[in-house]
């Protein structure tokens, strides 16, 4: 009896367990007794599966915050995420529990903490300290819905404003509230008859910490005084208030309002605003009141010693500025420019040259966060241009429709797309588009300018009563007389343009018409990825081609395979010529065994294709017919390098659609809704022994369907680079090899150890580089030992489908192991990994568990229930890499990186990156002489004795619920204690120690002096009754 890791499987063992109908492990099958003798390495206890690291742009974001001593930006998000940025590489994502949005960050500067307030009226302390951050303490309130907070430079006090007007404080260290409390009725009294609405603000004055700035939404700003509990002044404006900004020096201050106008206050003039400046309205010549303006959501008001003060705001646009962008206004002295943003503005702020709110600010740059982008503008410079990002924040702006995974690929490049095929040592790139085209892509290191566009159209259809089935299995190809070819598939040559020689059959219907229009003009690429050859498919007697539903490319053969539910073509793209376009029952010749209908060519047939849902389905063929180049169908290239010390590089995209999909899918609906016919699901190019009689490895095309059918195409290449390119490649049909449960999903080759036979390839060289100083490499090939007369098979397919996984032996075609990965639901994502103990094979089911099996014995090693409800988009984009990494798109912008080995698990504290970093935060401003003298600096406030139990009294109970995180209090004291405060305590314990010596120093001396006067004393009584006799004592 196998003995399994309870540990590894025990999330297996449930209900819902894909593999609890399977085997406890494979078995191999009669006759094949000799491959027993494969020593696996691979255990269970080399795999544990846990999240790593998360990528991309915040999706969806809602606030942001900035440390500016540690120069950490905090950007949280509407499904409660919190992202963290430090240094260029070093990032990190947490998740509040409740997936509520975050409406506000506030940092304890240089104190490694944050303070988060959510949507459901709760605020978080995080510990930054740690790798991995975590949350200290959490408040709940239970009556009052939370609006605004505030924390002041180097406060422990936290400031909550709230939706009826008050505002509560909390101690940061502790999470408990205040006995000090702000009513609104006290705040406003008389003026004004109504309930003022929510605190839309809240700020300290910054020369007198003691006078606290409220602003209530219908208009009114409170400056109350926290020491005699009252309101020094009351300023009253119409309109709605948005935002508030000081002033350094703290006698006035901006508001932003609801028409959009900018009100400057004085504090010791509260009738009426000192200036009312509309900055985007039209001033009226008569006189009157601007027209109102949109409003203006933000304003931040930074002083220079220099110059003229920045003045930055966004929103307050004309209303007949109706479809403009979001913008960005800043007015800097008699200046004003408008900056047009991509996306809406959710937030930005100001980097000063200093911390401190009560010095001049020199404002250097201002951080926009928009609901897609976030950018950098540069305040410094004549124009106002953009810091390029350090981050690979934008996965893409259109949406992503598939992944893939490499994590040991060359560094140079990293690509990706729709359906794609990628050799990495080559570099050749194929992708397949939704509109039935197929691009080869060479890169190159040289700018090259292409006179025509080598274009190449095909003509796919499976019409039964139309096609004749070859009469052998291993017939030639060219004796094959297919629809779309000539009896010799070489004829068919490259066109530059579409074909328009019959856009119209003899019955009116749509016929030889392409979806893509090719331009004629030349085409100048840059240097990188370029366009060699464009494939697409055509109309065919008013039916649009199906999508493509699989892809390989081979640069060692230097062909291109692509399939559809018609069947399947191969393509030279070094000849730019095609050679193979053939229906799936062809492949079969005699040995078919489905039973195929034919199809009326007058019935309009929906796309097959591979995980469609329902948006997909709809498409009609003329908006599914576009270009690559309009709309949201355009492909592109986007290169992300990931910081992580253990990773590789990847390539990724991802689907917009967010439709999910039920877990408790029937056994008999398997992943590709397809019609009757049976679609091409894979194919896999090696050099393999795809004939039983066959005694020497071929270049071989495999073939996977979607009923579970693995073909084999013998391939023969010409040798030499001359022969190449003036000589076709020959095909050779050698029918079917083994048949599975459910569509094909990955397949792969093993040589006689056991070991994964790498794929065939040839060497990068530059395309464009003269002829003489081209060194064309030679093509590699992996080695297949020789086949003894004992033991014949020298090498093993691995095939796994929606269901099953088989390893058959090569070239007998004996099945030798086999095991059942399914019954009550279907792999979504299958690939053959290898990691640093073996090689094995790792999947993906549709009810959200990630399984692992050794080959080639197909041992069970992980199930663990990982995604309990998914999704569409995260069906489409999960895909598997070698050492244990994995991936897919958890949101539209983001990528979320998993790892299922042991090894990186154990070690990833070590591997992520540190965001806080002990630096001292920068001095205070100098006071100067006479503002010393004379009083006229910035009043401090000790805050404890206002807020403290003692003097305030305790909150009610009932107004929030203290809830204790995970952190624990070790993490709460490193968290709210930072390197000021552990300073300051430095020097007090110090200063204690120093104070305790000296008087251990004077006990000392007292002890020292009473044992010498002791000492004395006891000498004087012995000199006085030395001489005595006892009984004269």
């Amino acid at each position: 009896m196998k003995k399994f890791n309870i540990r590894k499987v025990l999330d297996g063992l449930t209900a819902a367990s894909s593999s609890s109908s399977a085997a406890a492990a494979a078995s191999p099958q009669s006759g094949n007794r000799e491959n027993d003798m494969i020593q696996e390495t691979l255990q269970s206890e080399h795999f544990q599966l846990c999240k790593t690291v998360r990528h991309g742009f915040p999706y969806q974001p809602s606030s942001m915050a900035f440390d500016p001593v540690q120069k950490i930006l905090a950007i949280g998000t509407q499904s409660g995420a919190l992202r963290l940025f430090g240094r260029a590489g070093v990032e990190c994502y947490c998740q509040h529990e409740s997936g509520s949005a975050v409406i506000q960050l506030e940092f304890l500067v240089n104190e490694g903490a944050l303070v988060s307030a959510l949507a459901d009226d709760s605020i978080h302390l995080w510990n930054l300290r740690q790798k991995l951050p975590a949350i200290l303490h959490s408040l709940k309130f239970n009556r009052e819905r939370i609006t605004f907070c505030h924390l002041p430079f180097q406060s422990k006090w936290l400031y909550v404003g709230t939706e009826r007007g008050n505002i509560h404080i909390v101690n940061v260290e502790s999470f408990t509230l205040s006995g000090y409390v702000i009513m609104w009725n006290k705040a406003i009294e008389l003026s004004s008859k109504t309930h003022p609405g929510p605190v839309v603000h809240i700020s300290d004055n910054p020369m007198d910490e003691g006078k606290l700035l409220i602003g209530f939404e219908c208009g009114i700003v409170v400056l109350w005084d926290l020491k005699s509990k009252k309101a020094d002044c009351r300023y009253n404006y119409d309109e709605a208030i948005h935002s508030v900004a000081w002033h350094h020096e703290g006698k006035q201050f901006v508001c932003s309002h609801s028409d959009g106008t900018l009100t400057t206050w004085n504090i010791r003039a509260p009738a009426k605003p000192a200036q009312i400046i509309t900055p985007h309205g039209k001033q009226p010549k008569d006189g009157k009141k601007p027209e109102p303006c949109k409003p203006i959501l933000k304003v931040e008001y930074k002083t220079t010693r220099a110059g003229d003060p920045f003045m930055i705001l966004c929103g307050g646009l004309s209303y007949d500025t109706v479809g403009r962008r979001a913008c960005l206004t800043v007015m800097h002295g008699k200046s004003t420019a408008v900056l047009e943003m991509d996306y809406p503005i959710v937030d930005f702020f100001t980097l000063c040259e200093t911390p401190y709110p009560n010095d001049f600010q020199e404002p250097y740059a201002v951080v926009v966060l928009l609901e897609k982008d976030l950018v950098v503008i540069d305040l410094a410079q004549i124009g106002y241009p953009i810091f390029e990002n350090p981050y690979p924040l934008s996965i893409h702006e259109s949406p992503v429709t598939c992944c893939e995974y490499f994590a040991d690929c060359p560094a140079e490049v990293i690509p990706a797309i729709q359906i794609l095929s990628w050799c990495p040592e080559s570099r050749v790139l194929c992708v397949a588009g939704v509109s039935a085209h197929v691009i080869v892509y060479r890169f190159s290191k040289q700018e090259v300018t292409t006179e025509v566009v080598q274009l190449l159209e095909v003509r796919m259809q499976c019409e039964l009563n139309e096609v004749e089935s070859p009469e052998g299995g291993g017939e030639q190809a060219s004796a094959v007389s297919t629809p779309g070819t000539s009896s010799s598939p070489q004829t068919s040559l490259p066109q530059s343009h579409p074909s328009t020689s019959s856009n119209n059959s003899s019955d009116g219907l749509r016929d030889n018409v392409p979806c893509l229009k090719v331009r004629s003009s030349p085409l100048k690429q840059s240097p990188g990825y370029q366009v060699e050859l464009l494939i697409q498919l055509v109309w065919v007697s008013g039916e649009p081609p199906q999508q493509i539903t699989s892809l390989a490319v081979n640069s060692a053969y230097g062909l291109v395979a692509f399939g559809n539910g018609n069947g399947l073509a191969v393509v030279d793209y070094l000849q730019k010529t095609l050679l193979l376009n053939v229906s799936t029952a062809e492949l079969y010749g005699s040995t078919d065994p489905h039973h195929r209908q034919p199809h009326s060519p007058r019935k309009t047939r929906q796309p097959s294709a591979g995980l469609c849902d329902g948006n997909d389905a709809s498409a009609t063929p003329e908006e599914r017919c576009k270009s690559p180049t309009s709309g949201k169908d355009s492909l592109f290239f986007f290169l992300l390098s990931f910081s992580l010390k253990f990773t590789g590089r990847t390539k990724c995209i991802e689907n917009a659609r967010d439709n999910s999909f039920s877990r408790s899918r029937s056994s008999s609906v398997t992943s590709i809704d397809r019609e009757s016919r049976e679609v091409i699901s894979s194919f896999y190019f090696c050099d393999s022994l795809s004939k039983k009689s066959e005694t020497v490895a071929v270049p071989s095309l495999w073939v996977g369907t979607s009923l579970g059918s693995m073909l084999a195409i013998a391939l023969t290449v010409p040798s030499t680079p001359e022969q190449r390119m003036q000589q076709p490649v020959g095909i050779s049909f050698c029918g079917p090899v083994v048949r599975l449960k459910g569509g094909i999903l990955r397949m792969a080759q093993l040589d006689a150890s056991g070991t994964l036979l790498p794929h065939v390839y040839e060497s990068w060289f530059e395309p464009n580089a003269p002829e003489e100083e081209r060194e064309r490499p030679r093509r590699r090939r992996p080695t297949s030992p020789p086949s003894s007369q004992e033991n014949p098979d020298c090498q093993y397919a691995v095939v796994c489908s929606e269901k099953q996984a088989k390893v058959v032996a090569m070239p007998s075609q004996n099945c030798v192991y086999e095991h059942n990965i399914t019954e009550t639901s279907f792999v979504l994502r299958a690939d053959v990994v290898t990691m640093t103990a073996g090689v094995g094979i790792a999947c993906f089911c549709a009810n959200g568990h990630i399984m692992t099996l050794s080959l080639p014995s197909l041992r069970p090693l992980l199930d663990v229930n990982y995604l309990p409800l998914t999704d569409m988009r995260i069906a489409r984009t999960f895909c598997f890499s070698n050492q244990g990494q994995a991936l897919y798109l958890t949101s539209p912008t983001e990528i979320q990186r998993i790892t299922y080995s042991q090894e990186t698990c154990d070690n990833l504290q070590e591997m992520l990156g540190e965001l806080f970093t002990p630096v001292e935060t920068p001095e205070a401003p100098n006071r100067g002489f006479f503002k010393g003298l004379f009083g006229g600096g910035a009043q401090s406030l000790d805050r404890e004795d206002l807020f403290g139990e003692v003097a305030a009294g305790k909150a009610s109970r009932s107004l929030a619920q203290h809830i204790p995180g995970p952190g624990g209090m070790e993490g709460m004291k490193g968290a709210a204690s930072g390197v000021v405060g552990e300073l300051a305590r430095a020097r007090i314990a110090l200063d204690e120690r120093g104070q305790k010596l000296g008087e251990l120093e004077e006990r000392t001396a007292a002890m020292m002096g009473s044992a010498d006067s002791f000492s004395k004393h006891a000498h004087d009584i012995m000199l006085k009754y030395k001489d005595k006799k006892w009984y004269q004592l």
